[in-house]
């Protein structure tokens, strides 16, 4: 077993993470510039040191164990781990180093998403060597992962207010309902009363949504999701009534494919925020990206 990792170790995994990301040895050959004798010979160097089978390898395939599966998760952990810490030690000269981890919520207005385009420019002018993520997840999702230290930063619609966590708003949103062929709404666009809007079936976020829209009974939420893609999905069946963001909404309408009920009336207004926790809102990299947010007035 494995009681301290050394450099053949560490050439030993990536042989074997080379394998696991081409589904096997022949295929890993062009990748490693070695012979498929002496890959065989090196992952069972490493079955050797660690004391247990990674792979099933041979004429049925290539395969992994259970435990090489494990085995497989935990490597790439650790490879992560040893190019952040090479990343930071030789760039220990800059004034920011590390990683910045920032949560959207997705389908947000085309110029949101340019502004923050220029943020990330004006954040890549300072002295700097940071390593930026970017992933999309629903706003709950979010506010856990920047609870549990997942990420740093997170942008979008939200609607509680966590103790923990710091929200300031940034624009706001118009939110309006649509409908799509054949919806028996749909030719009478514009003039829908929301009272008889509620009455019809309705695709509905899966997080809570802001007072200021129509009331619609839980009986005619027919269908739910947390993502505007999947939303607009729903409606083009012509199936369900929803909202969508109006800029999303716009592209849809300008081809015929759907139409707003009645904007005046069954529309709202979000806010779109950034949000940290109070405490990482202090970390130096944090600190400057929210700076560079503030100074574009994203």
């Amino acid at each position: 077993m494995f009681n301290n990792v050394f450099d053949l170790d560490l050439r030993l995994i990536r042989v074997f993470l080379a394998v696991v990301d081409s589904h096997g040895v022949s295929a890993a050959q062009a990748k490693l510039n070695v012979g498929q004798s002496t890959i065989s010979a090196q992952l069972s160097a490493l079955e050797t040191r660690l004391g247990y089978r990674l792979c099933e390898r041979g004429r049925a395939g290539f395969r992994l164990t259970a435990k090489g599966e494990k085995f497989a998760d935990s490597a790439r952990r650790m490879i992560d781990a040893l190019t952040e810490f090479g990343m930071e030690a030789r760039n220990l000269d800059k004034r920011l180093v590390g990683t910045l981890s920032i949560g959207l919520i997705g389908h947000t207005p085309a110029h949101h998403n340019t502004r923050l385009s220029e943020v990330i420019r004006r954040f890549r002018q300072r002295d700097e060597a940071v390593r930026i993520e970017l992933l999309v997840r629903t706003p709950s999702e979010l506010e856990e992962m920047l609870l549990n230290g997942s990420i740093q930063v997170a942008i979008g619609y939200f609607w509680r207010r966590v103790t923990a966590l710091q929200y300031t708003q940034l624009m706001l949103e118009r939110q309006v309902a649509y409908c799509a062929p054949p919806h028996p709404l749909f030719d009478r666009q514009g003039e829908i009363e929301p009272e008889e809007a509620a009455s019809h079936a309705w695709a509905w976020r899966d997080y809570p949504v802001p007072p200021g829209h129509v009331p619609i009974h839980r009986r005619n939420i027919m269908a739910v999701t947390g993502n505007m893609e999947a939303m607009s999905i729903l409606i083009l069946s012509g199936q369900h009534l929803g909202y969508l963001p109006e800029e999303m909404g716009r592209d849809y309408v300008a081809r015929g494919q759907m139409r707003a009920l009645n904007r005046a009336q069954l529309s709202y207004e979000v806010g779109i925020s950034v949000v940290t926790n109070r405490v990482g809102a202090e970390e130096p990299i944090v600190a400057a990206f929210l700076d560079d947010l503030k100074a574009m007035q994203l």
